[in-house]
């Protein structure tokens, strides 16, 4: 009887140990079905429902990347990116809702834009592939890939963004109304507001 009890004592010892050596568990999958009914209810009215070239005051979402999308709506909810309707709307997620409806955009399809003045063309493209040199202003391929990819987790995927978007937001960091992202303020700060429009113009086209 002695012995099975000090058997017992020592498996009830050893227990923890084993369970710290356990493989953690994997966090749980994007639920799609959840994302889209999310999507739909929710966010469809600025967005679209797939998230593709609603209406250009508003960013399009379809193949973003969900790191980047869940960042934004976790700023939105906090404070830390300011916008009033996104912050009631991301108020009301929860973190598994932003990872779900991130996901759900990010398997869509984005439709290609294209640029609208041709004029600026040549200055957009010079800016997003060799940067301003005498402002110090560099590259923005250099973050968001020549073709406008990005990389996940770290810089968004620009390419056929909303012209009127995309200069909003060089706007907006510019004058410090957008501080979620002190890289991206430095940057706007030393372009002027033609500078910000072939870039955003030559963005909307790119592929």
């Amino acid at each position: 009887m002695k012995s099975i009890a000090t058997l017992m004592l020592a498996a009830a010892a050893l227990a923890p140990a084993f369970a710290a050596d356990a493989p953690a568990q994997a966090p749980a999958q994007p639920d799609l079905a959840k994302g889209q009914a999310i999507a739909t209810q929710v966010c469809a009215a600025c967005h679209a429902v797939d998230g593709s070239r609603g209406s250009p005051a508003n960013p399009i979402l379809a193949g973003q990347h969900p790191e980047y999308i869940v960042k934004q709506l976790t700023e939105f909810k906090s404070g830390k990116r300011k916008n009033p309707v996104m912050q009631g709307f991301a108020s009301a997620l929860s973190e598994a809702d932003m990872k779900n409806v991130a996901a759900f955009y990010a398997s869509k399809q984005a439709k290609p834009g294209f640029a609208k003045d041709k004029t600026l063309v040549t200055l957009g493209e010079r800016i997003y592939r060799g940067g301003i040199a005498d402002k110090q202003v560099p590259a923005c391929a250099g973050c968001h890939s020549p073709t406008g990819a990005g990389i996940p987790s770290q810089y968004p995927r620009l390419s056929g963004q909303h012209a009127e978007y995309t200069e909003a937001q060089l706007v907006a960091f510019r004058g410090g109304a957008r501080d979620n992202n002190a890289q991206m303020t430095a940057i706007a700060a030393k372009m002027s507001d033609r500078e910000v429009k072939a870039v955003a113009d030559y963005i909307a086209g790119l592929r």
